[in-house]
């Protein structure tokens, strides 16, 4: 596994590539510099989203997991930059429980590049798993324009 770490606003981040596909994203420092085709345009991606240059992630990821991980994340990165959802609307997407989506949210991978930070729950503003937590999404949120339910 390859991985590069890369500094943004939202914190240090490190992105894992495998057999040419994301697999990761984690906030901290491997304090390793890999390089690949792959795992290049991924950090070069993340720091075009930090400047506000882009809203939109053009990588191939594997998300290692159950098919209900898979769902979830797939039904996460079809919310658009600035757009935010529920846990009961990709619930209601999927068929499965609210809390189920909620507990995959929080197993998402690939952070960021997948936006569970864009998932709400019913009532509002819930957590985060990212360093930082539910500040970190409010960041996030924030730099996406999605801020205002804060208000």
């Amino acid at each position: 596994m390859r991985m590069k770490d890369i500094t943004t606003q939202f914190g240090a981040l490190t992105v894992s590539e495998d057999a040419g596909m994301i697999v990761r994203l984690t906030w901290g420092v491997s304090g390793r510099s890999d390089s690949s085709d792959v795992l290049d345009a991924a950090v070069a991606q993340l720091a075009e989203y930090d400047s506000g240059a882009r809203e939109d992630f053009d990588l191939p990821l594997r998300v290692n997991g159950s098919q209900v991980q898979q769902d979830v994340c797939t039904a996460m990165s079809q919310i658009s930059f600035g757009d935010t959802c529920t846990y009961g609307d990709i619930a209601k997407q999927l068929g499965i429980p609210a809390q189920v989506v909620g507990q995959a949210c929080g197993g998402n991978p690939i952070p960021i590049i997948i936006p569970c930070h864009r998932v709400m729950g019913a009532k509002g503003l819930t957590g985060f798993s990212g360093a930082g937590g539910v500040e970190t999404k409010v960041a996030l949120l924030r730099h996406e324009g999605a801020g205002g339910f804060l208000i």
